[in-house]
């Protein structure tokens, strides 16, 4: 049945007026709903707008990263493709050609041998190149080859070949002999300290003994392959120094010229080595490194001792001492926080009684700075005693520098009495221990264990190798003239004297019982 709205309304007791206000108040009340709706309505409708931008600028840049990752997978494809190695046709039975072989050997003198050979396979293998690369035992073989290859290289005679000459020695008896070879038209030019790539090795030779006559034979058997040299310069070695005068019999005119660094570190040892002020100190360094290597106070612990050597190595002893003494007067420093002021005064007060004394030896190690310096970037000539006296200067304010320094310039003088008009020679072996620098480097840990058969290697480690020296050098020795080479100079060495005795002990008590352990 359905509902008639008009009959519906007569049951309503409300007048027509208020009837009339009730629905326009609802209309009012519709009204404001309607229009609350509507801005919430405008407002969402702005928030999509604003996410629809964002969404289409984000969408624009993972459009821009996929493009840059297109492009950045084409390039690295690209590149792949691009890596052909050039042709290097094999040198021998082991497949290798001279550009792999220079290439193993220069990365061996940076990193050793063992470190070449897996920087090689880590640089292929990035390149994703598929290449075979040569083990330590073989760059060690091309290296030695190299060595003995430049021994072997002849050398033209020269009237004015210098001829740099000492000794090395690392556990035993044995010593070994490096000679090192420049011509003095050759060396570079004056402010400029000579370089590896000047020099090349004459000779090396181990041996258990080098006296003064052996040294004669040395000496003479260079002059017979490379002609007697115009100068010899070595430390001052009674072997190497008298030795060196057999030479003149061949050429009146030789001259045996003494290391500027060695007399130099003897000059200070004679005038610092008696000082009891100096004593005392060496001996407290040695008891506060003991004291103080453990501790909270290790950052300060003075350098290790250099028994052998220690006047060529004053400058660090004085560096540590300088910087001590600034350090206990600066509380503030960064490098005492944590530390009480007890514990310095305790471990290290005692430097600054030494302050004077600091200052002396301060200005001595500064006149053998500035003396080897010159000397290195100059070498020898007429005229070096007075510009090195002029370098030197005249403000030298202690009795004990002003004598070094004297004593430096005479040393100078007398060599430079020796030489020609407008002659320059090398009055410095820097160049040659440097060159057993290198050696130790490649030597790494052995270089505890003694000599080996390594010390073929020596001479390919001053210059650089290119594929062009190793075709070279592999045309003209072969494998069997370098083994001849390591039969002749090492019969037997620390390492294999050591591995025999205790070969020699595990076959003599192989199967025997051992001792019961008492508890």
């Amino acid at each position: 049945m359905v509902t008639s709205w008009y009959e519906k309304a007569r049951e309503f007791k409300s007048p027509i007026r208020v009837v009339s206000a009730f629905l326009l108040r609802s209309r009012e009340t519709q009204l404001a709903i309607n229009a609350r709706l509507q801005e919430e309505m405008d407002e969402l409708k702005s928030e999509r707008e604003a996410a629809e931008r964002q969404l289409q600028q984000k969408q624009q840049e993972i459009d821009a990263f996929k493009q840059q990752v297109r492009k950045l997978k084409k390039e690295c494809q690209e590149a792949k493709r691009s890596v052909n190695l050039p042709s290097d046709p094999p040198l021998g039975r082991h497949g290798f050609g001279a550009r792999m072989i220079s290439l193993a050997v220069n990365v061996a003198r940076a990193v050793g041998l063992r470190g070449a050979a897996r920087v090689l396979k880590i640089f292929f293998r990035w390149l994703d190149i598929k290449q075979r690369t040569p083990s330590r035992n073989s760059i060690r073989n091309w290296l030695q080859r190299l060595g003995v290859a430049e021994l072997k290289r002849p050398h033209p005679d020269s009237d004015d070949l210098v001829v740099m000459v000492d000794h090395s020695i690392q556990i035993g008896t044995e010593k070994v002999l490096v000679a090192l070879g420049v011509n003095a038209s050759a060396m570079p030019a004056r402010g400029e300290a000579l370089k590896h790539e000047d020099v090349r090795v004459l000779e090396v030779k181990p041996s258990s003994q080098w006296k003064t006559e052996d040294m004669q034979r040395e000496y003479e058997s260079l002059a017979d392959r490379f002609g007697t040299p115009r100068a010899v310069l070595s430390d001052a070695a009674t072997e190497l120094q008298e030795g060196a005068k057999c030479l003149k019999k061949r050429r009146n005119d030789t001259i045996v010229l003494g290391d500027f660094k060695h007399f130099a570190a003897n000059a200070m040892k004679s005038i610092l080595g008696k000082d009891k002020r100096f004593q005392e100190v060496v001996g407290k360094m040695g008891s506060t490194r003991s004291a103080t290597q453990q501790t909270e106070l290790a950052h300060l612990a003075p350098p290790a001792p250099k028994q052998k050597a220690r006047f060529m190595n004053l400058a660090r002893i004085i560096r540590w001492m300088t910087m001590t003494v600034w350090l206990l007067k600066t509380p503030e420093a960064k490098a005492r926080q944590e530390i009480s002021d007890e514990r310095i005064q305790e471990k290290l007060g005692w430097v600054a009684e030494y302050e004077d004394d600091i200052a002396v030896w301060q200005e001595c190690q500064d006149v053998v700075s500035v003396s080897l310096t010159f000397i290195n970037k100059h070498g020898l000539f007429k005229g070096a005693s007075q510009e090195m006296h002029a370098e030197i200067g005249n403000s030298l304010k202690h009795d004990k520098s002003k004598e070094l320094a004297e004593r430096l310039i005479e040393f100078v003088s007398d060599g430079e009495q020796q030489l020609r008009d407008g002659e320059r020679l090398p009055m410095s072996t820097e160049i040659l221990e440097s060159s057993f620098g290198l050696y130790k480097q490649l030597e790494r840990q052995h270089s505890k264990s003694g000599f080996t058969s390594l010390l073929a290697c020596f001479p390919a480690l001053l210059k650089p190798t290119t594929p062009e020296l190793v075709t070279e050098a592999f045309r003209r020795v072969s494998r069997k003239e370098v083994k001849a080479w390591v039969d002749q100079h090492f019969s037997s060495t620390v390492s294999s004297r050591r591995r025999s005795v205790y070969n020699e002990h595990k076959k003599a008590t192989k199967g025997a019982t051992a001792p019961a352990i008492a508890t």
